[in-house]
């Protein structure tokens, strides 16, 4: 199984970048029978303010069609999003805009399980209700989702692993069900 993953932030610090690094290897470890699983950074995707005005006199970038092909590569995704102001980051909301012109299925019913994680208690839980929501208006089949709350009392940074047993049990539950 080839699995896309990436964390909806272009924080080069982002903890949503060290969670999805985090579950990319549990399920390189076996979570998932015969994984292949790779690791981008939306940040390789950068591309200019979404515009109508701008696609009518420019086209849609190539990265744009870059990050689609990416997805139709894949067999499943592993996104964790961050959380800006209660939604997605303008930086992948962006990339997702300008995708979304290639084709409005973006995720191209790519079964999914989606994951968020703020330092405070929320969890980052209304851009994941937003994602799981927008979901199947945009092809995303999603089998899971996880909201991590205080992630700095629920990750070790140091040690690069969960150090919270209640939600390493629940992340490995939710990487499961891609099988």
């Amino acid at each position: 199984m080839k699995v896309l993953a990436f964390a909806a932030s272009n924080s080069r610090n982002s903890i949503n970048k060290t969670l999805v690094s985090y579950a990319a290897g549990l399920l390189e470890a076996g979570m998932v029978d015969n994984p292949e699983v790779e690791v981008i950074d939306i940040n390789d995707f950068e591309m200019p303010l979404y515009s109508i005005d701008r696609e009518r006199r420019e086209g849609i970038p190539e990265q744009a069609h870059q990050f689609y092909q990416k997805i139709g590569e894949a067999d499943a995704l592993l996104i964790a999003f961050a959380e800006h102001n209660g939604h997605y980051t303008a930086a992948y909301k962006n990339l997702f805009d300008w995708a979304s012109r290639v084709d409005r299925k973006v995720y191209q019913n790519k079964p999914a399980v989606l994951l968020a994680s703020s330092p405070g208690p929320s969890g980052a839980r209304n851009v994941l209700k937003a994602a799981k929501e927008s979901a199947p208006h945009f092809g995303m089949n999603v089998k899971a989702a996880l909201s991590v709350p205080r992630f700095f009392e629920s990750f070790d940074v140091e040690q690069d692993r969960v150090s919270s047993d209640e939600i390493q049990g629940q992340l490995k539950s939710v990487l499961a069900s891609l099988n």
